[in-house]
C-alpha cells in the first residue's frame, strides 16, 4: 500500500468509533452505507463510512497497519479499492512539514540526453520513499521563472535543477524558500545550495585537442542556441584557434551553424550542407548533441563523403544509438546515472537533517573514441 498522510489534529479520536458503530477490533460490523458524493471528491471520511469504522481508525489502517486488527485493515483496504481514494498529502504534509515530493526541472522531456538522470533520480528517490514531480522549463528563462514560482509554492522536500543560469529573481526566491536545491549539468563555484555537474568549457577544449591530435586542420561546429551548448562551442573554437587550426584565424571566423534547441537529426543534415558552403574543405565537425551528429553523418554519406577518412564527427551525450551506427559515433559521455544518484542523496540527506559537507561535485566527462573520429 502507498504511504498515506495522517489526519489533521481536529479529527475525532477513537471514542468517536463507538459512537458511529465502528470498532478497531473484530466486533460486530455496523450497517454499511455507500460513500457520500460531493464536489470535493472521495474523502477519508467516505472511506471510513464504507468500511464501517471511524475516520481515525481508517487513518491508522492506512498509515500504521499494525495498529489495527487484520479484519479492520482488510475492510479499509477494500473501501480504498472500491472508492479509488487518494489521500490528501497536503494535510499530512502541513502537520509533518514533509511533502515526500521532489521537483525535478529539465529543459525538455523529449531530449534523450536527460532521460538517464531523470530515471536515476526517480528510482533512487522512490527507494527512499519520495516521489518525483517532473517539470519542463524549456530553454527560455521566462518559463523557468514561472515554473519555479509554482514549485516553490507547493513546498517540495527538494528541487533538482538542470543548469546554473538562474535569473536573479528565481535565485532569490529559491534561497528564501529554504528548500534544498541541487543544480546539475553544469559547474560553478557559487551554487544556490548544492551542485553536481561538469564543465562545458572543459569539454570544448578537450574535443578541440582530441581532433588536433588526430591531424584535423579545418574544423567547424553545429550547435544548439541554448546557453550551455554555446559555451561548449565557443570554448572549442577558442582552443582550435590557439592550436593553429583553421589557419590560425580568430574564433569568430570558425564556421558555426546554430540551431534551435532541442536539436534534431534534420538540423544536423542542414548544418553540414551550410558548413560545406562556408568551408568546403572542412575535415572535422563538433556537434552539440548526438542527434545533430547523426544528421551530419547521414548528410555526409548521402554526398559520398567518407567518415572518418574525409570528415571526422564528434557528438555529445553518448546516446544508445551512438555505439550502433556504422561507423560508430565518437562522442562525449556524461555520467547521468552518477549525477542522478548524487543529487538524490543530497536531497535525502538534507531532508533527514544530515549535513552535506561536500556541496560541489564535479563528475567530469569522457571522450568515447569510436570510428567516426
Amino acid at each position: 500500500m502507498p504511504q498515506h498522510s495522517p489526519l489533521p489534529e481536529n479529527t475525532p479520536d477513537d471514542t468517536s468509533a463507538d459512537a458511529r458503530g465502528g470498532r478497531d477490533d473484530d466486533g460486530p460490523e455496523p450497517r454499511r452505507r455507500g460513500p457520500r458524493k460531493s464536489a470535493g471528491g472521495i474523502t477519508l471520511r467516505d472511506v471510513a463510512q464504507l468500511a464501517g469504522v471511524a475516520p481515525i481508525t481508517a487513518s491508522r489502517a492506512l498509515n500504521t497497519p499494525s495498529a489495527v486488527s487484520p479484519k479492520v485493515l482488510q475492510k479499509v483496504r477494500e473501501a480504498v479499492e472500491k472508492t479509488g481514494y487518494v489521500p490528501n498529502l497536503l494535510a499530512g504534509g502541513l502537520a509533518s512539514n514533509k511533502s515526500r515530493l521532489v521537483a525535478v526541472v529539465v529543459p525538455t522531456v523529449i531530449g534523450p540526453v536527460f532521460q538517464e538522470i531523470v530515471h536515476t533520480l526517480t528510482e533512487t528517490l522512490a527507494a527512499a520513499g519520495y516521489q518525483v514531480m517532473l517539470g519542463q522549463s524549456g530553454y527560455e528563462n521566462s518559463r523557468e521563472d514561472a515554473l519555479l514560482e509554482a514549485i516553490i509554492g507547493r513546498r517540495p522536500d527538494g528541487v533538482v535543477l538542470t543548469g546554473i543560469m538562474r535569473s536573479a529573481e528565481a535565485r532569490k526566491r529559491l534561497l528564501a524558500s529554504g528548500i534544498p536545491v541541487v543544480e546539475t549539468w553544469d559547474l560553478t563555484p557559487t551554487p544556490i545550495d548544492m551542485l553536481v555537474g561538469f564543465s562545458h568549457e572543459a569539454i570544448g577544449r578537450e574535443v578541440a585537442r582530441y581532433l588536433h591530435q588526430r591531424g584535423r586542420k579545418k574544423v567547424a561546429v553545429v550547435g544548439g542556441r541554448d546557453e550551455r551548448s554555446q559555451r561548449r562551442m565557443q570554448s572549442f573554437a577558442q582552443e582550435a584557434v590557439a592550436l593553429g587550426m583553421n589557419d590560425g584565424q580568430g574564433a569568430a571566423a570558425l564556421p558555426m551553424y546554430h540551431v534551435i534547441a532541442p536539436t534534431t537529426l534534420g538540423q544536423g543534415r542542414r548544418g553540414l550542407a551550410d558548413l560545406l558552403q562556408q568551408q568546403p574543405d572542412t575535415d572535422a565537425i563538433f556537434c552539440s548533441s548526438d542527434l545533430l551528429a547523426l544528421g551530419v553523418m547521414i548528410e555526409a554519406q548521402s554526398r559520398g563523403i567518407a567518415i572518418s577518412g574525409q570528415l571526422a564527427v564528434v557528438g555529445f551525450g553518448d546516446l544508445e544509438f551512438s555505439r550502433d551506427l556504422q561507423p560508430r559515433l565518437t562522442t562525449v559521455r556524461i555520467d547521468g546515472t552518477g549525477i542522478g544518484q548524487r543529487a538524490a542523496r543530497f536531497i535525502i540527506d538534507r531532508a533527514a537533517g544530515i549535513e552535506v559537507v561536500e556541496r560541489i561535485v564535479d563528475v567530469g566527462f569522457s571522450i568515447i573514441q569510436r570510428e567516426s573520429a
